[in-house]
């Protein structure tokens, strides 16, 4: 039976002393993660880290792959990711703010299930198009929708990056899900803001429509947004269909 293909990578980027982002990607299972760490320092890279880490522990060994169980096990990621983050910062008062932002992309026998908070997004490259499948939780996203701003003021607004929602920023999570089909020779891209702040879509459809591999995709990808000037770590993950 054909698996899905998953390859990610983080880079520092260009002008941050450390990495607040991690992904993880589990074949075996059939899902993979971004998170972008909010905070600062230690306490940033500790909230990507414990999300990581919950959804591995929710993941690991399961093996019923229906549509009901799959959606089961990202909601609980989130719910108990964002749990264990608030715990910590009550115990470890001088973390208090951190959080990150997250997708989760899980395969069941019917589909996809994608759990998403954040300015992290997740795109599906189909046929050639590319199809950014979340919205960015931030104030100037807001300010588009409401009509206040024009799409070509968000890239240097002063206030991009003021994110709305968070995993471990509130006991009351919001989570936004998506639920769909996939089709073989299907992209999933999931990233951080470090990606989408430097380059525009169009630049990145162009690099998923290149007759190359995905380990060579990431890469250029990543080597683009530092090309662009790498103000934020840099993460990327694709998944192939099969």
């Amino acid at each position: 039976m054909p698996q899905n293909i998953f390859y990610g990578q983080t880079d520092i980027g260009l002008k941050r002393e450390n990495n607040e982002d991690v992904f993880l990607l589990n074949s075996e299972m059939d899902f993979c993660l971004t998170a972008d760490g909010m905070g600062g320092a230690a306490a940033g890279e500790l909230a990507s880290k414990i999300f990581a880490d919950t959804a591995q522990e929710i993941f690991e060994g399961q093996t019923d792959q229906s549509q009901k169980e799959v959606l089961y096990r990202v909601q609980k990621t989130f719910q108990l990711a964002n749990q264990n983050i608030l715990e910590h910062v009550v115990q470890n008062r001088s973390h208090k703010g951190m959080g990150c932002t997250a997708e989760l992309l899980a395969f069941s026998d019917e589909g996809f299930i994608l759990g998403h908070m954040g300015d992290s997004r997740t795109y599906r490259f189909r046929d050639g198009k590319l199809e950014q499948l979340t919205q960015d939780h931030t104030l100037v996203q807001q300010q588009l929708e409401d009509g206040l701003i024009s799409e070509h003021q968000i890239r240097n607004h002063p206030l991009r990056n003021i994110i709305y929602r968070a995993v471990g920023i509130k006991q009351e999570l919001s989570l936004d899900l998506v639920i769909g089909q996939t089709a073989v020779q299907d992209l999933f891209l999931l990233c951080s803001d470090g990606l989408t702040d430097m380059i525009m879509d169009d630049q990145i459809q162009d690099i998923l429509c290149l007759n190359d591999d995905i380990h060579r995709k990431v890469d250029e990808l990543i080597e683009k947004a530092k090309a662009a000037g790498g103000n934020d770590n840099i993460t990327v993950v694709l998944v192939a269909i099969t």
